[in-house]
């Protein structure tokens, strides 16, 4: 059987099956605004780019142990494409997987999934509840505090940012640009 690429439809059909939360969707759907960004910065395809990254955390509300390892069998099964599978296992590079991220596409996911649930705790502290006016340095500032998004693994990031040749502060500022592209989808726009 050939491989299937998906349509943008279809992916988020796939990532709706297995995953009800609507954190997570908005989490997929905001790394996928991320991914689409950077695509256009640095020349890859936005859509195969924002496809990778809306469906990269498919398995992880049904099988949390399993993460990665069952998206991979769920994309083979729907004959993806060998690029796109190996860009969404790689973003749990030492974590659950041992792909590493090689490509330009499989570095932005890895260095800016943790990211986005750093700039989503940050603008949901702010009165705007907004990404529309949330800064890097605003994040910054929270990045400090461990206890802030406790959750978030901050060495991932910084580890992703080596691996594009960016600091921190610029990662963060173009994460946040891309998250603006797709503020009201992921309840990040505010009443501005």
């Amino acid at each position: 059987m050939s491989e299937q690429v998906p349509t943008r439809d279809e992916a988020f059909q796939l990532l709706k099956k297995y995953t009800k939360t609507e954190s997570l969707i908005k989490h997929g759907l905001a790394v996928e605004g991320v991914m689409r960004y950077f695509a256009r910065q640095r020349g890859g395809d936005e859509v195969q780019w924002g496809i990778v990254g809306l469906v990269h955390d498919l398995d992880y509300e049904q099988f949390p142990d399993q993460h990665c390892i069952k998206t991979e069998a769920i994309l083979k099964e729907a004959n993806w494409p060998e690029s796109y599978i190996r860009a969404v296992i790689s973003h749990g590079w030492g974590i659950c997987t041992d792909v590493e991220p090689l490509t330009d596409m499989e570095r932005v996911l890895y260095a800016t999934d943790e990211l986005t649930g750093l700039v989503t705790t940050s603008a949901l502290v702010r009165p705007s509840k907004s990404v529309m006016d949330l800064e890097a340095k605003s994040v910054l500032k929270k990045w400090k505090d461990k206890s802030f998004a406790a959750k978030v693994d901050r060495g991932i990031i910084d580890k992703g940012a080596e691996m594009l040749g960016m600091e921190r502060r610029d990662l963060i500022t173009q994460t946040i640009l891309g998250m603006r592209e797709v503020a009201e989808s992921i309840g990040l726009k505010g009443a501005a």
